[in-house]
């Protein structure tokens, strides 16, 4: 079994990421959804949080560059930040939304040089706004973002015209639709519901 369907599985175990064709959930923005995802309850489970910081490390074996720091989305995105920074045995950052209201102001906290490349760790990509405004951040400051990486992507194309639009690569941990086939695989979910969800997932603008 591949890293990648091991912590497909740990998400939904865990329900950090929820799927129910049937009952849709509101999001905080009003859009009714038929799936649920809260990445931050991986922190409290080790095993699956030591796996996803393999999963990321794998995946930068297979990138041309290696990042000289590693920088964590605030706030879901940090703790997974500061585990793969440890790990690497590289610096830390992270990303506020916004710069400080008071003090120095700061939007990225801690040291960064001009040149250096950078690695953007975001849990969850939808549209890709907070990450790529995280990455203009950096980018400002004269770092080069290698990439950003999440543990998990709802697969929205509008996501995808906007990591190329700012020629900014990206990677997931997961997806929306490996999920669908674990649930398939599993017989949590027919056929019909499959094709529902993708249906909803293709027509979200």
């Amino acid at each position: 079994m591949s890293l990648s369907v091991e912590i497909t599985k740990n998400l939904l175990a865990i329900k950090a990421v929820q799927i129910n064709p049937h009952h849709y959930f509101t999001w905080t923005s009003g859009i009714k959804s038929p799936i649920y995802c809260d990445n931050r309850l991986t922190m409290s489970y080790p095993r699956v949080r030591q796996k996803i910081t393999k999963a990321f490390i794998h995946m930068i074996h297979q990138l041309d560059e290696k990042p000289d720091v590693i920088a964590g989305c605030a706030t879901a995105g940090i703790p997974h930040a500061a585990w793969l920074a440890d790990e690497l045995n590289l610096p830390l950052v992270y990303v506020r939304s916004s710069a400080k209201g008071h003090g120095k102001r700061n939007q990225i906290e801690g040291q960064v040089e001009k040149g250096q490349k950078v690695l953007v760790i975001e849990d969850l990509i939808s549209t890709g706004g907070s990450s790529i405004q995280a990455a203009s951040a950096l980018k400002s400051e004269g770092l080069e973002v290698i990439s950003v990486f999440a543990i998990f992507t709802y697969g929205l194309s509008k996501a995808s015209e906007q990591f190329a639009k700012q020629e900014i690569p990206f990677k997931t941990i997961t997806s929306f639709d490996n999920l669908i086939e674990t649930l398939i695989n599993n017989g949590e979910i027919k056929q019909k519901d499959k094709e529902e969800l993708l249906m909803w997932r293709d027509s979200f603008k």
